[in-house]
C-alpha cells in the first residue's frame, strides 16, 4: 500500500484551511493611564484623539470622555467605577464623538445619561440614531419666531408669565419652594396635547437629585399617565461626576430627535446649578483655571450652548433639511415646523439671584419664573413672584382670549402688593384703598393652586375672567377656593359649549362673555353674604 502524498492533494487541504483566514489587521490607537482618581483619568499617548471623543478601557471595561488636549497627555473623563481605571492601564480610542442612542421607544423608561435603562424594564428596543452630546445650535436661518403657546396648567405662570413652544424659560429660587412641582405639572398638562395633532413629548433631566426625589417624580408622573410620553434622564447624587456634568446635553440630544423629526418637545433640566458644581469639580481636576467664585471661566459657554439648543425650527421642510450638523440617520427623516422647549431650573442661595450662575443662566434665557420663599411659606403656592418673573415672548404665547382677561392682571398683583406693605402702618384707608386690596386678596386667592392639577386654558380664563372683573369683591377670602369648584363644575357641566368655543376659537366672544358673567353672578350670589354696612359703603363710592 504506497503512503505517498500527492502534490494535489497537499494543495486542495492549503486551499481550504487558508480559504477562511482573515489577513484584516484589528488597528486600533492604544495609549497608557498615567495617573487616574476623583473620575479623572491622566493618559499619555493617543496623540490623533479628538476633543469630546468617547474611549474604552479594555481593562475594566469602563468608558470615558476626552475633555482635555494637552501637549503632552489627554484629560479624560470616566463613566462609571471610578476605581476600576487604575495607572498602568490600557486607553483604546474608538473613533466616535460622544453621544446618545435615541429612538422612539424610550418614551415611558428611565435612562443613564449614556441612554442605559435605569427602570429594569430590559434593553429598548428597536434601530437607534446616535445624537452627538455636543451639537451646534440651529443658525437664526433655521429659527422661527415663538408663537404657539405651551401651556402649563398653572393659571399664574400662563397668564402672566406665558411660555412658548421654542422658549427658554428658567425656573429660580430656593430650595424647597416648589420648583420641581411646576416642572411636573407642566409635564402632566401635556397629556391634552397628546390627541392632537402637535403633541408635546417630554424630558425630564434630573442632576444630582436623591433617587428617592426621582422616584417620587416618576410616580406623579406615572399616577396622572404622564409618562408614556415622557422619557427621565436620572444622573443622581450617587452617579459619578462626568454623568452628571453630561446629563442636560444627553436631555436635549432627546429632545432634538423629535424637534428635527417635526414634533414638539419640552426638556427640563433640575437643576443647571448642581450641573455647573460637577463641571467645577471635573474642571478643577484636570487643572483649568478657577474664575469667579472658583468656576472655571467657560461655565457660561458651558450653559450657553446647552440652551442655545432650545429653538422653533422653520416650517420650510426644504430649508430645514439643510440644518448643519445632522446626524447620520436622521437626514432622511427631518421635517420643518418642530420645537424644543427648555425649561432650566437654577436653585439660588437666600435669594441671592446676582450670584454668578443665576446671573448667568437669566442672561442666557428668554425670561424666568421666581419663586420666593416668603410666598410659599405664606401658603401662596405657586409661590410666583409678578415683579421679579417676566417672559420674553409675552403675549405672543397666549392665546387671545387669556391676552384679554389677563391684560391688567400683573400690574394690578403688583399694585396690591404695594398697598399692602402700606397698609401695616396705617389702619385708616380710604374706601377706594380698602377696595383694591379686596380685590388684590382675591386676586392672590384666585391664582393659588394645588399640585398635580394643571387647568386647561379655557377654564383659567373663565377663573380669571370672573376675578379681573370684580365679580368676586364680595365673596368672603376663605370661600373663594369653593366657589371656583364650584363655578368650574357648573361650567364643565351646564355650559360645556362656551368652553368648547374658547378652545377651538381661542377667542372670548360677546355671547361667550355674557353667558360666563351670568354663570358667576349665579354661582358667587350662593357664597355672598349680604352686610348693610358693605351696602352703605357702595351707595355712597356710586354718589361719589
Amino acid at each position: 500500500m504506497s503512503t505517498a502524498i500527492r502534490p494535489d492533494e497537499v494543495t486542495s487541504v492549503l486551499k481550504r484551511e487558508l480559504g477562511g483566514f482573515d489577513a484584516d489587521a484589528d488597528v486600533y490607537e492604544v495609549g497608557t493611564v498615567l495617573q487616574a482618581g476623583d473620575g479623572i483619568a491622566t493618559l499619555y499617548g493617543l496623540s490623533n484623539v479628538q476633543a469630546g471623543e468617547l474611549i474604552t478601557f479594555p481593562d475594566s471595561g469602563v468608558r470615558g470622555m476626552v475633555l482635555n488636549l494637552e501637549e503632552d497627555s489627554v484629560g479624560a473623563v470616566i463613566f462609571g467605577d471610578v476605581n476600576a481605571v487604575s495607572e498602568g492601564d490600557q486607553a483604546r480610542r474608538t473613533g466616535n464623538i460622544a453621544s446618545v442612542p435615541v429612538n422612539e421607544n424610550m418614551l415611558g423608561r428611565v435612562v443613564d445619561p449614556l441612554g442605559r435603562p435605569l427602570d429594569g424594564k430590559g434593553p429598548i428596543e428597536g434601530d437607534t440614531i446616535d445624537m452627538p452630546l455636543e451639537r451646534k445650535a440651529p443658525g437664526v436661518i433655521y429659527r422661527e419666531p415663538v408663537t404657539e403657546p405651551l401651556q402649563t396648567g398653572l393659571k399664574a405662570i400662563d397668564s402672566m408669565v406665558p411660555i412658548g413652544r421654542g422658549q427658554r424659560e428658567l425656573v429660580i429660587g430656593d430650595r424647597q419652594t416648589g420648583k420641581t412641582a411646576v416642572i411636573v405639572d407642566t409635564i402632566i398638562n401635556q397629556k391634552q396635547t397628546q390627541d392632537t395633532d402637535k403633541p408635546v413629548y417630554c424630558i425630564y433631566v434630573a442632576v444630582g437629585q436623591k433617587d428617592s426625589t426621582v422616584a417620587q417624580v416618576q410616580r406623579a408622573l406615572e399616577r396622572n399617565d404622564a409618562m408614556e410620553y415622557t422619557v427621565i434622564v436620572n444622573a443622581s447624587a450617587s452617579m459619578p461626576t462626568p454623568l452628571q456634568y453630561i446629563a442636560p446635553f444627553a436631555g436635549a440630544c432627546i429632545g432634538e430627535f423629535f424637534r428635527d423629526t417635526g414634533r414638539h418637545a419640552l426638556v427640563a433640566y433640575d437643576d443647571l446649578s448642581k450641573q455647573a458644581v460637577a463641571y467645577r469639580e471635573l474642571s478643577l481636576l484636570l487643572r483649568r483655571p478657577p474664575g469667579r467664585e472658583a468656576y472655571p471661566g467657560d461655565v457660561f459657554y458651558l450653559h450657553s450652548r446647552l440652551l442655545e439648543r432650545g429653538a422653533k425650527i422653520i416650517s420650510n421642510q426644504e430649508v430645514a433639511s439643510d440644518m448643519n450638523n445632522l446626524p447620520e440617520g436622521l437626514k432622511d427623516r427631518v421635517k420643518g415646523g418642530g420645537s424644543l422647549t427648555a425649561l432650566p431650573v437654577i436653585e439660588t442661595q437666600a435669594g441671592d439671584v446676582s450670584a454668578y450662575i443665576p446671573t448667568n443662566v437669566i442672561s442666557i434665557t428668554d425670561g424666568q419664573i421666581y419663586l420666593e420663599t416668603d410666598l410659599f411659606n405664606s401658603g401662596v403656592r405657586p409661590a410666583i413672584d409678578v415683579g421679579t418673573s417676566v417672559s420674553r415672548v409675552g403675549g405672543n404665547a397666549q392665546i387671545k382670549a387669556m391676552k384679554s382677561v389677563a391684560g391688567t392682571l400683573r400690574i394690578d398683583l403688583s399694585q396690591y402688593r404695594e398697598l399692602e406693605a402700606f397698609a401695616k402702618f396705617g389702619s385708616d384707608l380710604d374706601a377706594s384703598t380698602q377696595r383694591q386690596l379686596n380685590r388684590g386678596e382675591r386676586m392672590v386667592e384666585i391664582l393659588k393652586q394645588n399640585e398635580f392639577s394643571p387647568l386647561p386654558a379655557e377654564e383659567q380664563v373663565v377663573i380669571i375672567y370672573a376675578a379681573t372683573e370684580g365679580l368676586l369683591d364680595k365673596v368672603p377670602v376663605e370661600d373663594i377656593q369653593d366657589f371656583e369648584d364650584a363655578l368650574l363644575e357648573t361650567m364643565r357641566t351646564q355650559h360645556e359649549s362656551v368652553l368648547d368655543t374658547i378652545r377651538e376659537s381661542g377667542k372670548m366672544s360677546d355671547d361667550a362673555e355674557s353667558e360666563i358673567r351670568d354663570v358667576v353672578s349665579d354661582v358667587a350670589s350662593t357664597f355672598i353674604v349680604v352686610d348693610d354696612e358693605d351696602e352703605e359703603d357702595d351707595e355712597m363710592l356710586e354718589a361719589l
